[in-house]
């Protein structure tokens, strides 16, 4: 096949790499955080499991674990966990309302994200009161 007669052209767009000016709407940073809470729940389950193991293997096992989970930067970890989790069950439930229908549109799926990331703040604050 010969190219005569066939012109390319390249299209000249702007690119932007400036995080800084890139403004995402609220669904769409309501979506990423669901997935990165995904990932911090799974790596933290790991770790918990592990704790637990270890915690249930013998009387020294379970006092290692308690030498572990005593501090500040421990609890505030746990904390954080918490918090993802709660995120991640609170978006999940989002996602399978989204799912079934509803707050599909533009300012329904801004609301429902907002909504889901004032809840997450009451449970983070629920779970900062419990952890301390």
């Amino acid at each position: 096949m010969s190219q005569v007669g066939k012109t390319v052209t390249k299209k000249q767009r702007p690119v932007n790499l400036d995080l800084r000016t890139i403004r995402q709407p609220v669904a769409a940073i309501s979506s990423i955080l669901h997935r990165v809470s995904g990932v911090i729940t799974l790596f933290a389950l790991a770790i918990l499991l592990w704790l637990l193991s270890y915690s249930l293997s013998s009387r020294e096992g379970f006092l290692a674990v308690v030498d572990i989970l005593d501090g500040f930067f421990v609890w505030f970890i746990m904390w954080g966990i918490l918090t993802a989790l709660a995120y991640h069950i609170v978006g999940g439930i989002r996602h399978l309302i989204m799912d079934l229908g509803y707050c599909e549109e533009l300012e329904s799926g801004a609301l429902s994200a907002k909504v889901a990331l004032g809840i997450t703040g009451v449970l983070s604050l629920l779970a900062g009161i419990m952890v301390w």
